[in-house]
């Protein structure tokens, strides 16, 4: 696996960035096809976006919880989530970064990857 480098961002009362804290959550819950887009210069809507996958709603919703925690122990404030109680879709927005979890029939159909430009250089596959 290659390690997510974080980008600037909001740090930890550890050190740790919130990227890394959110990275090392999807890692411990099994989270696959973990994928982050550096979003300067195109939006303004967040600096990092993370992409992952889960088997099925049931670890859709495990995983968020954890990325969740990640975000309520590492930022200063709750971030917003939409999806939780369905699981085929997670959105948790914590401001500078933005994490999506899916099914991966969902992933697949939503295909955000494209739409934010992976193959332009500076995305990275990460896992």
């Amino acid at each position: 696996m290659v390690p997510l480098q974080p980008g600037p961002g909001p740090i930890g009362s550890d050190g740790l960035s919130l990227v890394q804290a959110v990275q090392t959550s999807l890692d411990d819950s099994k989270a696959e096809d973990i994928v982050s887009i550096d979003l300067h210069g195109k939006t303004s809507l967040a600096d990092t976006m993370i992409i992952a996958t889960g088997r099925s709603n049931v670890h859709v919703a495990a995983i968020a919880d954890r990325v969740i925690k990640a975000f309520k122990a590492e930022a200063t404030q709750t971030p917003r989530v939409e999806g939780l109680p369905h699981g085929d879709w997670v959105l948790i927005d914590g401001g500078d970064i933005i994490v999506h979890i899916f099914r991966p029939e969902v992933r697949q159909f939503y295909n955000l990857e494209k739409m934010w430009g992976m193959d332009r250089p500076g995305e990275r596959l990460v896992g």
